[in-house]
């Protein structure tokens, strides 16, 4: 289902306050509108062993909003991905064998 703005950041904020981690550059942020191809595949995370979340948001205009805002928090990654299909935004925990 998709979501607005405010709701995917308070999903994440929470879902990030229970990670253990204390610093935004410990994560990983972006947008894509293949979620099983870019997390799993692309950036290597495990769907076992590996902290991370997405969700889809209502646009993809939507999605690059969520994506500044954590950039200009300190998350890694980049603007500029995906493109007007690309709607679902994630973040992982970057790990030695999670590949940015």
């Amino acid at each position: 289902m998709a979501k607005n703005y405010d709701t995917i950041i308070m999903e994440i904020d929470k879902h990030i306050s229970l990670s253990g981690k204390r610093y935004y550059s410990d994560f990983y942020i972006g947008i894509t509108k293949n979620i099983q191809q870019r997390l799993f595949g692309d950036h290597n995370v495990s769907k076992e062993n590996s902290w991370w979340i997405y969700r889809t948001a209502e646009s993809s205009d939507v999605a690059r909003l969520v994506e500044k805002h954590y950039l200009e928090l300190g998350m890694r990654g980049g603007t500029g991905g995906g493109d007007d299909d690309s709607c679902v935004i994630y973040c992982y925990v970057v790990t030695p064998t999670t590949v940015e």
